[in-house]
């Protein structure tokens, strides 16, 4: 079965030239950051597609240190709830390795249960992946993303969603040709950005992440349309101003973030 052209794989491409680059606003910076970015600039990022045989697709995405490895599964039926309802469903789970951060964390499945920041990150997933997702042209299928996080510096959340597209797409090329009954309807990636020593950072690592005053996860579809928005202020408020500057500052990373996967799904269309 021939693979997707890039035009079937995101009808939307390219919609968001034209957006403000209200984070340019800024006032100019030139102290680096710890590893010798500016403000603006994401962590060295790589999409390696289908590392594994045995999935219908994955990804090992890397950004900085985070790596987190993506691999879809399709099944051909729908939870009880969906079966006759000519729609079908995405889901995801995530976990993090005993060893992918600086101390041993106990697995879950020792424990006997998922945790509560598990849990809440596997349904973020889900909801992102649906987002870009047309159930009905899906039919009757599930598919099933995992997440799994090898090592962990910041940002494990935002890169399982942008390797999970691209698992994602890769599975589906399994059952679906080009053309218009081609599932996915849009790209989506997501990043994370936030107030560090009072200037607007994005992709932030764990050693900022850990002090920033305002953390916030951006998952955003190359429409231009959010997903999700998580933000928190850490240390001290943030006026509307701030956040205009966070969510242009995301744009701007995921547009950069959207060339990689784009690489990635055009690396295995040109083998």
């Amino acid at each position: 079965m021939r693979s997707p052209p890039a035009s079937a794989l995101t009808r939307s491409r390219g919609k968001l030239a034209g957006a403000p680059r209200l984070y340019k606003t800024m006032p100019p910076t030139t102290a680096p950051r710890f590893d010798g970015r500016m403000h603006d600039a994401l962590r060295p990022v790589t999409i390696e597609p289908n590392p594994l045989s045995y999935a219908e697709g994955s990804a090992l995405i890397s950004v900085g240190n985070t790596r987190v490895l993506c691999a879809a599964t399709i099944e051909e039926r729908v939870p009880p709830w969906l079966r006759g309802q000519g729609r079908g469903w995405v889901t995801a789970e995530y976990a993090m390795l005993p060893r992918a951060t600086q101390e041993r964390t106990q697995r879950e499945a020792a424990r006997g249960k998922v945790g509560g920041r598990t849990h809440e990150i596997q349904r973020l997933i889900g909801r992102a992946l649906r987002a870009v997702t047309d159930l009905k042209i899906l039919g009757e299928k599930s598919v099933n993303v995992d997440c799994d996080v090898l090592q962990a510096d910041g940002g494990t959340r935002t890169a399982a969603i942008t390797g999970a597209y691209v698992a994602l797409a890769l599975a589906l090329r399994r059952d679906f040709a080009p053309g218009p009954k081609w599932p996915l309807v849009a790209q989506i990636g997501a990043i994370s950005v936030g107030y560090v020593d009072g200037i607007a950072h994005l992709d932030l690592a764990y050693a900022e992440d850990s002090r920033a005053e305002v953390d916030m996860n951006v998952a955003m579809t190359d429409a231009g349309a959010y997903v999700e928005l998580q933000g928190t202020a850490e240390g001290r408020t943030f006026d509307r101003a701030q956040l205009d500057v966070m969510l242009a500052l995301a744009q701007h990373g995921i547009e950069e973030l959207f060339v990689f996967q784009r690489s990635a799904l055009d690396a295995v269309r040109a083998g």
